[in-house]
């Protein structure tokens, strides 16, 4: 498996205030990029495989909706998750 519970706490630790703070949209948008980064691979070698092209979008989705939500309630928060993953170029 790809994404094992070392990973995970690693992001969590890396972007949000603990390993166990899972809860913050700075972790969670670290996470949900990680999984998208590696579908992406993914499809790269298997462009016909449609369920993953789903599962993909909809994670870009849910990112989006995270990343729409830090823009309104803190903008700092969220200038810095967008440099420290580097999701803007």
């Amino acid at each position: 498996m790809y994404l094992t519970k070392i990973k995970k706490e690693e992001i969590f630790k890396e972007n949000g205030s603990s390993k166990k703070d899972t809860g913050s949209a700075e972790g969670q948008v670290a996470l949900f990029t990680y999984r998208i980064n590696h579908l992406s691979l993914h499809l790269k070698k298997n462009p016909k495989d449609f369920n993953t092209e789903r599962s993909l979008v909809k994670l870009v989705g849910q990112r989006k909706s995270l990343l729409d939500y830090l823009k309104n309630k803190n903008i700092d928060r969220y200038r810095s998750i967008i440099k420290k993953l580097k999701l803007r170029k």
